[in-house]
């Protein structure tokens, strides 16, 4: 369900039973001639969407300001927007803090802008990351008083980790493309992979008559095809699965 949409009693609903609740996360970024520059945050959008035909979510309202740097191209009439990442972790941090306050505990942002290497980071994902880490903590000090985790009531701390209840685990970070699915599929910047996923989950923004080799990065996006792209499309959806703990 979207969240913009959902009455109170649905909220209470998804909170009580524990519905993940998912930030669809990225940029507006040039991405040659022939893909819409919303590609990476489309990507998650339209994977979310149908993930949501499976099972119960919460899907926040998509972020599209994150850190998407001129690499590629100056934004002078290419439509890149770029927001600092010193701008963005004061913002996810009260955005995470009202989630928790809302309830939420099982909270996920997935991103594919420059997520090649999640581990290490780029400015967005390290932004929502630190973010959602600050936010934990200024919450369960606030709920629970300093010295929290000290305190006797907490001696079952590393026992509770192993059974899964985790709270540094209510707001999770993922890429879209882990990198299990980078060994079987393109990673690229508006190349074959990137072109054909688009093909697959959203076609309104490809139009390969605007398509030019000029640039290294798109050569590969000839080969691009629909079919290519539902491949990645089953490979991301069995990765978020698995990042929600679902089976299947």
């Amino acid at each position: 369900m979207r969240y913009e949409l959902m009455l109170p009693y649905q909220i209470r609903r998804a909170i009580d039973e524990k519905w993940p609740v998912i930030l669809p996360l990225g940029v507006l970024e040039y991405h040659s001639e022939h893909l819409g520059v919303g590609m990476d945050t489309l990507a998650v959008i339209k994977a979310v969407e149908l993930l949501e035909q499976e099972m119960d979510l919460v899907i926040l309202p998509s972020f599209y300001y994150g850190a998407s740097s001129f690499a590629v191209e100056p934004p002078e009439r290419n439509g890149s927007v770029h927001v600092d990442s010193a701008v963005l972790a004061p913002f996810a941090e009260q955005m995470f803090l009202g989630l928790l306050r809302v309830g939420f505990r099982n909270v996920h942002f997935f991103i594919h802008h420059q997520s090649e290497n999640f581990a290490a980071g780029m400015p967005t994902d390290l932004a929502f990351k630190f973010a959602a880490r600050r936010a934990i903590f200024d919450f369960l000090e606030a709920e629970r008083g300093e010295g929290w985790w000290g305190d006797n009531s907490m001696s079952d701390y590393y026992a509770s980790h192993e059974d899964g209840d985790n709270p540094f685990n209510w707001v999770q970070g993922h890429p879209l493309m882990d990198a299990d699915i980078i060994s079987q599929y393109p990673f690229d910047h508006a190349g074959e992979g990137e072109t054909s996923l688009m093909m697959a989950l959203c076609p309104e923004a490809v139009d390969m008559a605007h398509y030019s080799s000029e640039k290294w990065y798109v050569e590969s996006a000839a080969r691009a095809s629909k079919e290519l792209g539902e491949k990645g499309r089953d490979l991301i959806l069995a990765h978020m699965r698995r990042c929600l703990g679902v089976d299947g």
